[in-house]
């Protein structure tokens, strides 16, 4: 069973860095896309960004902030989080869709099927 766990959220003031890390046991990331997803309270899922063997999407309001990489070999994920704004504070989630190998990737949380539990990011102004 893959379990993916996060790592490196925080406090940090409007303006800063913080990158988060995700790493996974149980299975390798190749062939599979993964992302960052991020929710406030009363707020639905929020697609940040994917990755996979060929793609990388951004969403709208992260792009030209947030970098996204990973080590396929090594099932770790890295989120560079960049310039950082009050709006970006939530909870960051790690997610993998491992159903299929070489799916397309995806921007729908739907589509993936294993989350970390979750890091809290605090951007104070």
């Amino acid at each position: 069973q893959v379990q993916l766990v996060e790592s490196g959220g925080g406090l940090v003031q409007a303006g800063g860095s913080l990158r988060l890390s995700c790493a996974a046991s149980g299975r390798t990331f190749s062939g599979y896309y993964t992302g960052w997803f991020r929710q406030t309270p009363g707020e639905e899922r929020e697609f940040v960004a994917g990755i996979s063997w060929s793609d990388t999407y951004y969403g709208d309001s992260v792009k030209g902030r947030f970098i996204i990489s990973r080590n396929s070999a090594k099932s770790t994920m890295s989120l560079q989080m960049n310039s950082l704004k009050p709006e970006d504070t939530a909870v960051y989630y790690c997610a993998g869709s491992f159903g299929r190998r070489w799916a397309p990737l995806s921007r729908v949380s739907g589509e993936y099927d294993t989350w970390g539990q979750g890091t809290q990011v605090t951007v104070s102004a």
